[in-house]
């Protein structure tokens, strides 16, 4: 494995030692918010198989509730309805934490129903698609929402998973490799160090 290019000496043997510490406890932390992340993100998406569902339901009750009240009064009777129609609608934004990530999220609150129209020449189809259409912005709302969060959730998945992979593949392998080939450096210094004394002793004895 390749290892830094650093000299062989002791602060430098103890600073790799900090930084491969510090390393090795990231990773573990880093794995583990990518295995929180990777759960949340597999409920969000469950939640958006639900609201999705939810959606394609409303939506063909809609447009089915908009074709009767079409076909009952008439395209222009319609055109000219819905052009005395106003709704103001509640939007709160909020932030969900998690994994110390803030995802950003939408609720919509629909208006209650209000008779904004002549009860003349219309039908019960009226309030029926006027409801639905409410309900059906909503789930649309929710929708946008749970989708960004997803995105936002893979987007971090993959951002955690290549700092992980960094650590796992190349710093901690190089930084270890870099720790012993200093501490084996140093070791081969001091049994040479050792090893001349212990001449250097012999000869005075010698010689004494």
């Amino acid at each position: 494995m390749p290892r830094l290019n650093v000299p062989p000496t002791k602060s430098n043997l103890f600073q790799y030692k900090e930084q491969l510490a510090v390393a090795r406890e990231g990773f573990e932390l880093l794995e583990q918010k990518r295995d929180i992340l990777v759960m949340e993100l597999m409920r969000m998406l469950e939640q958006v198989k639900l609201v999705e569902a939810e959606l394609y339901r409303l939506s063909e009750k809609a447009y089915t509730s908009l074709r009767k009240t079409l076909l009952s009064l008439g395209r222009e009777t319609v055109n000219e309805i819905s052009k005395g129609i106003r709704y103001e609608f509640t939007v709160k934004e909020r932030n969900i934490k998690v994994a110390g990530l803030n995802l950003p999220t939408l609720e919509v609150q629909p208006p209650s129903m209000e008779l904004q129209y002549s009860l003349m020449d219309t039908y019960t189809y009226t309030d029926e698609t006027m409801q639905i259409f409410l309900e059906y912005l909503k789930i649309i709302a929710e929708m946008a929402s749970v989708r960004n969060m997803a995105w936002r959730l893979a987007k971090e998945v993959k951002k955690t998973q290549r700092r992980v992979n960094a650590l796992e593949k190349m710093v901690i392998p190089d930084t270890a490799e870099t720790v012993s080939y200093i501490s084996s450096t140093l070791e081969e210094r001091e049994r040479e160090i050792f090893f001349i004394q212990k001449m250097l002793k012999s000869r005075r004895e010698v010689n004494g």
